[in-house]
Order: structure tokens, then sequence, then C-alpha cells
């Protein structure tokens, strides 16, 4: 499984530093929701889903996490710890973020609005979901 990393250009001076980021440039799709994840308490794993068709950039704006990816036969796990550093997760990915630090942001660029429907919520559920996705191909 390849891991992609998107590295922002930050602008800046003795006033500090900007990232800006722009959908079909910086993010590789068009921005249709954006949210973000603070205040998560010690020992908590957020995710536990997939997507079938949501891309997603995420970006540890403040703090650090750790995003665990598994794509049905092979799990990665990235770090996140540079505001101006993205991690691309395509669909069909399981995810899972965790050890996150007490002070950790975690903004997140979708390419879709808010479905239910496209969510995979059970791990089986998404093997079987990948498998049958190969087997189509």
């Amino acid at each position: 499984m390849q891991v992609v990393k998107f590295m922002f250009q930050p602008h800046g001076d003795d006033r500090g530093q900007l990232i800006a980021l722009e959908e079909m440039i910086d993010i590789p799709f068009k921005i249709k929701r954006v949210y973000y994840m603070y205040d998560t308490k010690e020992g908590v794993v957020r995710g536990y889903h997939a997507h079938k068709s949501l891309e997603q950039i995420l970006v540890c704006i403040h703090g650090s996490c750790k995003v665990r990816l598994d794509n049905g036969k092979e799990k990665k796990v990235v770090l996140l710890e540079k505001p101006y550093e993205g991690l691309y997760i395509a669909n069909n990915i399981w995810r899972e973020m965790y050890d996150f630090s007490s002070d950790a942001v975690l903004l997140v660029f979708a390419s879709e609005l808010y479905n239910e429907d496209d969510y995979i919520r059970d791990y089986n559920e998404f093997l079987n979901f990948i498998d049958n996705e190969s087997r189509a191909n």
C-alpha cells in the first residue's frame, strides 16, 4: 500500500507562518466538507471505518496523532505531526486515528458531503467489500 503525503507550502516571515490550500491545486479533489477533531481524550481511537467513494486529506494542524491505514491486505501506520503535511486517504481504505497528543487538532478535507451510506463501519464487512471490488475488476 502506497502512503501519499502532501507537503504544503508555508509562507512566512517574522510575523509567523501561513498555509493556503486550494481545491484541485493543493488538495487533489473538490472540497465538499471540512471538519476537525480536538480535545481527544487519552487512549481514544477515532475512525474505525472506510468509505466506498469519499476521499480525504488529514492534516494535524496542531500537536500529533497516528493514523493506521488498512487496504485489506496490508497495514501501515503514519505519524502526523507537522501542520504543513497532509495525508491522502483514498476510498476503500480502513482508517483509525489514535495516539492523539493532548493538544492535537486534526483537520479533515473531504471530497463528499456527509452520507452515512458511504461508510463501512464493520471491519469484516469492509474485507468482504474489498474482496468483491477486486473480483469485479
